[in-house]
């Protein structure tokens, strides 16, 4: 069984972020061998982060967990949606706690924006972080363009070409985390 920890990079009120992270958890869950965890940084509340994990005695509230979260992981997929042309900065907080939990770990990326370039500045400079962090990260994306309009409230994809690309992303991630796991 790979585990699978999903990161949802958004504290935002109104985040539509949100939608595009439950989408993927049910799309992790209709797939076979997979155990999925949603970690929401609006209900983890880190702290601005002062140190790394293992610096720091005794780590903020959260941070202790969620490396553990990520250190058992096979695998992470962040959905992430962009904002002023970046990912957001309590995203960046989350992920600079830690640095070798995610050495040779397989990073999913999804991106959202209300636009119709899918986050894909979001995803060039968070593919640059995770390569820097000893990551690696799957050629395929999922950037969602217009997402008002491309997934309903509860999660669902309103176009089915987002059901067929994210198994896609699904299989690659997969494939690559049980290489890497044996």
């Amino acid at each position: 069984m790979l585990k699978v920890l999903v990161i949802l990079g958004s504290v935002r009120c109104g985040r539509m972020s949100e939608r595009v992270a439950t989408f993927v958890m049910n799309r992790l869950a209709a797939a076979e061998g997979i155990s999925a965890e949603l970690v929401d940084l609006a209900v983890l509340d880190l702290p601005i982060m002062e140190e790394r994990l293992g610096r720091i005695d005794p780590p903020p509230p959260g941070v202790a967990d969620l490396g553990a979260k990520i250190e058992v992981a096979d695998a992470l997929v962040i959905v992430s949606p962009e904002y002023n042309h970046g990912y957001p900065g309590v995203l960046k907080n989350a992920l600079d706690y830690f640095y070798a939990q995610y050495k040779r770990t397989p990073v999913a990326l999804v991106t959202v924006s209300n636009g119709g370039h899918g986050g894909v500045n979001a995803w060039a400079q968070l593919v640059t972080v995770f390569v820097q962090l000893g990551a690696i990260v799957l050629p395929a994306t999922i950037a969602v363009s217009n997402v008002e309009k491309t997934f309903s409230p509860e999660g669902e994809a309103l176009d089915p070409a987002y059901v067929k690309r994210t198994d896609r992303m699904i299989d690659d991630l997969v494939w690559l985390a049980t290489r890497l796991k044996d």
